[in-house]
């Protein structure tokens, strides 16, 4: 007596409607999230520039505005001459901060090749006390990297930083350019003028609170690095202003961008020094500066301008240095920052809020209305409905 083979459903005849529409959107959600990282990736040089275009655009309109309520004796300053000072001051700044960093790379490429013999030997030095063995080993490992192509490349991306600049300037300009019709785009875009203030007040805190966070981290990078340049100095030591411009700029990153500085800082005046507790005193320090300013002064200054986690900070910072390598890694506090205002404001998007901010509770600035408050809750109600099905 034959049995009858076992029939198998096929799993969608399992399914609920609403499970077929949570798998369907995560399975849509997952495609999406690959197809942008895809274009981040490939694009990268101009998004990188377009990000730091819009910063720049945004550090610089509250001044614009100010300039076009001057008045000078009875003429007073168009839109578009206060446009054209703010780019010309933007580009002149960009382009003598390229021409100082690429001034200083020239420099340490070259000095680099004379030292690469003192700084292989210091850095197995630094493993003495584990035996001759050991020594010798890290020497003939390090002098087995090739420093020629690191340095080739270093000079080729120095190359292009001249490039980029020139790329971040011309967004600059198309933004103020555009500056005048963004109110009115913005209205016939959503359709409804309370809806559009709305946003646009969103956007305004997200302009205050990234602002705030780079003058605060521009002034305490600043001082850091000129107290760097002046310890290097104190010293006699090569490379003052490449350590004191390196400080600065990696200062912006947070939490590791000290630790990198202090750790090349230390390397650089191991090499240089003979005596090894110059170079201790030296870490030590710079330590002391990075932490004075870095955990008292700016805590202080900053307040409660970001409130972000900080581990979320940690992920930021690894996942858009993953994407787009060192610049990703300075941008990563300024794109959390606008990802979690965005999202508080939005129901569905709240957890995410919730998450990123440091004490569990993300402000929400500006309160829905009724309407939108009751839209809100249909929308919520139509998905339990599918969920529920």
């Amino acid at each position: 007596m034959s049995e009858n083979p076992k029939t198998i459903t096929p799993l969608s005849a399992r399914l609920s409607f609403g499970e077929k529409f949570r798998l369907q959107t995560w399975l849509m959600g997952i495609i999406a999230f690959a197809v942008v990282l895809f274009l981040l990736v490939q694009a990268k040089f101009i998004l990188i520039s377009l990000a730091i275009a819009i910063i720049l655009f945004s550090l610089t309109s509250d001044a614009i505005n100010s300039i076009q309520r001057m008045k000078i004796g009875n003429l007073r300053v168009t839109n578009w001459v206060a446009s054209v000072l703010a780019v010309v001051l933007i580009a002149s700044g960009l382009l003598t901060m390229a021409g100082l960093v690429i001034s200083q790379i020239n420099t340490v490429l070259t000095t680099t090749l004379a030292y690469t013999d003192d700084a292989q030997r210091a850095i197995a030095q630094m493993f003495a006390w584990m035996g001759e063995d050991v020594e010798a080993s890290v020497l003939a490992t390090v002098r087995s990297i090739e420093i020629s192509g690191y340095l080739r490349s270093a000079a080729g991306q120095a190359g292009s930083l001249l490039s980029q600049v020139v790329l971040i300037i011309l967004f600059v300009g198309f933004l103020f350019a555009e500056r005048v019709w963004f109110n009115t785009k913005l209205e016939n875009l959503m359709g409804d003028t309370a809806q559009a203030g709305r946003v646009n007040r969103i956007i305004g805190s997200i302009i205050r609170r990234v602002n705030r966070y780079l003058l605060v981290k521009a002034l305490i990078s600043a001082v850091t690095g000129a107290l760097i340049f002046a310890l290097v100095s104190v010293f006699n030591l090569q490379f003052a202003a490449a350590m004191g411009l390196l400080t600065f700029v990696l200062n912006f990153i947070p939490s590791v961008g000290s630790i990198i500085a202090t750790l090349v800082l230390t390397l650089v005046a191991y090499i240089q020094v003979t005596e090894p507790s110059t170079a201790v005193l030296i870490f030590v320090i710079a330590g002391m500066i990075q932490f004075l300013l870095g955990n008292v002064i700016d805590p202080m200054l900053m307040g409660k301008t970001l409130r972000l986690s900080s581990f979320g900070i940690i992920i930021s910072l690894a996942f858009w240095g993953a994407v787009w390598g060192v610049p990703g890694m300075f941008l990563a506090v300024p794109f959390m920052v606008a990802v979690m205002i965005v999202c508080s404001h939005i129901p569905a998007a709240r957890p995410v809020a919730v998450l990123l901010s440091r004490e569990g509770l993300p402000e929400e600035e500006f309160p829905l209305s009724p309407a939108q408050t009751a839209a809100n809750a249909e929308e919520r109600q139509y998905a339990k409905a599918i969920g529920a099905e």
